[in-house]
């Protein structure tokens, strides 16, 4: 009686519909399309509001772009690449070989994804600076004139902060992969002779390829698109998309050549997420 007295009543309150996508739809338009929309006219539309197609290409021809876009793609996939390779070697050790405060580290590891990109970048200033520690006790010990170490002011430095700071977005998808082998496989492998390196190549990495792809597929996407690291570095010669667009804006305020580049950068940004949710969607991760 009860359930039907409840029914009665649900059934009496008003339906939406597909309305409910409107509220959802408005703070989309406000917060992201309408701005989004700004950008591509101020971009594609000269001051008299016509069609300026031969500037956007003016823009995609320059040496300016095309060297930000060159270090860009280069900085990306070598940080990717750097953070895949780190990411497999401290999930092996962290997942395989028990130590002591092996899950303390784990834990440690993971707080990076909670400190700012420039808070690492700092303390890289103050290790491997040239007033750093690092130098000064090696120009302290040599009698050295100059500082000897010298590589974080390029693009090296650049990468190197990309891949202290984007490693645990490798490592936390392998060690939940990695939780999931049987245990018994690599005994049982090693029990019948196998070596380390044999038992990885054939039992765990199966296992770990989905994380692996979905990981650097993130990785790639967010060290396209990091401005804080090479911001702070300050490398020489060494200008990103996301660099050159704040130069253009605030530094030379050409808004129109920041708006070219800034969709350039978004379109490239939306590829790479579409292929990080494909391949995610694939792997089931």
């Amino acid at each position: 009686m009860s359930n039907a007295v409840f029914a009665s009543r649900r059934s009496a309150l008003p339906s939406l519909g597909g309305l409910w996508i409107v509220p959802p739809a408005i703070v989309l338009a406000i917060l992201f399309f309408y701005p989004l929309a700004l950008i591509a006219r101020q971009a594609f539309l000269d001051e008299s509001g016509l069609l300026n197609v031969q500037q956007f290409l003016d823009v995609l021809g320059s040496r300016f772009f095309l060297s930000a876009l060159l270090n860009t793609i280069e900085i990306a996939v070598s940080a990717t690449a750097g953070c895949l390779v780190l990411g497999l070697v401290l999930g092996l050790i962290l997942a395989f070989v028990p130590f002591p405060g092996s899950v303390l580290v784990a834990r440690l590891i993971d707080t990076f994804i909670a400190l700012p990109t420039f808070l690492v970048t700092l303390a890289f200033t103050f290790l491997y600076g040239s007033a750093g520690m690092l130098n000064g006790a090696l120009m302290h010990t040599f009698g050295l004139g100059a500082p000897p170490v010298d590589f974080l002011y390029s693009a090296w430095g650049v990468i190197l902060a990309e891949v202290t700071v984007y490693t645990p977005f490798i490592l936390r998808p392998l060690l939940a992969s990695f939780s999931l082998i049987d245990r018994g496989q690599i005994e049982a492998a090693s029990i019948l002779g196998a070596r380390p390196w044999r038992i990885v190549r054939q039992i765990i990495l199966p296992t770990a390829v989905p994380a692996l792809i979905a990981g650097g597929s993130l990785c790639l996407l967010l060290t396209v698109n990091e401005f804080g690291v090479v911001l702070f570095i300050g490398a020489k010669g060494v200008i990103t998309l996301p660099l050159l667009i704040y130069d253009k804006a605030i530094q030379e305020s050409d808004y129109q050549t920041a708006c070219i580049i800034a969709v350039v950068n978004v379109a490239l940004s939306l590829g790479l997420f579409g292929l990080y949710r494909c391949v995610a969607g694939r792997f089931g991760v």
